[in-house]
């Protein structure tokens, strides 16, 4: 079964290019421009993980995470924050909340596709 990835992202280059790179990975993948849009999917299509902007409109990413985990219908839901927010107490913030891994941008698309894997059980 093809494994369901949401990208939860306002910049749509990042959002473009990410999604290209999940979908050559061989990924079903939606996108989300908001956090709102993306809390949204994310309880409808329950995907199998998450990548989660922090700085959006509506509602940040850090707010959709804690809602995410806070929803025992969406326990099995992984979340990988993917966010220009690299320093060390927004990365322990994201993982405090729940976050299953932290990708500062700019980023490697090698070192994500292999985060996504892991987190995915594909490694």
């Amino acid at each position: 079964m093809t494994k369901q990835v949401l990208i939860v992202d306002d910049e749509q280059n990042i959002a473009i290019s990410v999604e290209f790179l999940m979908r050559r990975e061989g990924f079903d993948v939606a996108v989300a421009r908001d956090g709102e849009e993306g809390l949204a999917a994310i309880r409808t299509t329950k995907p199998d993980l998450v990548l989660l902007d922090i700085m959006m409109p509506k509602m940040d990413g850090f707010q959709v995470c804690k809602a995410v985990r806070a929803d025992p219908q969406l326990a099995s839901v992984r979340i990988l924050m993917l966010t220009a927010k690299g320093r060390q107490a927004e990365i322990e913030k994201g993982l405090s909340l729940g976050a299953d891994a932290y990708i500062p941008k700019p980023f490697s698309t090698s070192e994500l596709v292999a985060k996504v894997k892991e987190l995915l059980g594909l490694d």
